[in-house]
């Protein structure tokens, strides 16, 4: 693994998988996604991780339309790194999700390496009471679905956002993810140097013991040897914790409302930039050095924000 002199840290901002009943904190409107982005990036993100939601409803959309309103807004009044989806949501369709980052041609794009379950119908566990009808189907809906993303899909947005100069967030879910990703690193259609989001605790993916942490770092060190960027997420409880053990061994690190709505047991995070201090004051406690978003914009390689389109 390639090693980073500081540690990146990506706050992924709203995602899909939580609804806005969950947590009153939860960014839903543009001007919401906008101002919380820009607050994580000045407690230290050198990266946003972006999806959109209706504003009346705070559903996953991945409508042009709502992202134009906030892209602009983020890159006039930071240098933070712009990351846009082309996960979108689970329920929507592979031309719906890559929309965006095909239009906006961000620096960096997220992108799974394969088709998965993705249960999210155990949050009814926790939360019982929706304001919205939409909540409570979408989150039962989930024991009956597949997250779709095959080799097909994936060469297709490589092709597309690669031509515009957008590097990719590689989110691995499961070791089998980091094997798609080497097939594609042999065809030629992934480039060095690679950043490997491993994602850790979702139904359906890798699980989060540190072994998992331990045996995703192995594979991927024997894949990709010295070409590749490590970063770990973990969903829920374990976001702190496992990207703490990330940091300790040479990795960078994602937070955020999309993985984790917690500050602790019982307390909801009152915003992303509240995660992202949290832990920035953990790795510094550690003696890691922060990065930049130019810090981040060396190590990946990215073709700056000149060159984007928003």
């Amino acid at each position: 693994m390639k090693q980073s002199r500081k540690v990146i840290i990506t706050c992924a901002i709203t995602g899909s998988v939580h609804t806005p009943s969950m947590s009153p904190y939860l960014p839903v409107t543009p001007e919401e996604i906008a101002r919380s982005a820009l607050d994580a990036a000045q407690a230290g993100a050198a990266i946003v991780h972006l999806h959109a939601r209706q504003p009346d409803t705070g559903q996953p959309t991945q409508g042009p339309a709502l992202y134009a309103q906030f892209l602009p807004r983020i890159k006039e009044a930071s240098d933070v790194v712009v990351n846009i989806t082309t996960g979108g949501s689970p329920v929507l369709p592979i031309a719906e999700r890559m929309a965006p980052a095909l239009q906006f041609k961000p620096e960096v794009a997220s992108l799974n390496m394969g088709s998965m379950n993705f249960g999210m119908y155990e949050l009814l566990e926790r939360f019982k009471t929706f304001t919205q009808d939409w909540e409570r189907p979408y989150l039962e809906g989930s024991n009956d679905l597949i997250f779709r993303n095959t080799f097909k899909d994936i060469e297709h947005i490589l092709l597309s956002c690669g031509d515009n100069g957008t590097r990719f967030e590689i989110e691995c879910y499961d070791i089998g993810h980091l094997y798609t990703a080497a097939h594609f690193v042999d065809r030629k259609l992934l480039k060095p140097p690679f950043l490997i989001q491993s994602v850790f605790g979702i139904r359906g993916g890798i699980g989060t013991h540190p072994e998992d942490v331990m045996m995703m770092k192995r594979t991927a060190d024997r894949l990709f040897g010295d070409d590749y960027i490590w970063s770990v997420l973990a969903a829920g409880r374990k976001q702190t914790p496992l990207a703490t053990m990330a940091a300790t061994m040479g990795g960078n690190v994602r937070v955020g409302l999309e993985d984790s709505l917690w500050d602790g047991p019982g307390e909801l995070a009152k915003s992303n930039a509240d995660q992202v201090h949290r832990i920035r004051r953990i790795l510094e406690d550690l003696s890691l050095q922060i990065a930049t978003p130019d810090d981040a914009r060396a190590t990946l390689q990215l073709k700056g924000r000149g060159h984007v389109a928003f």
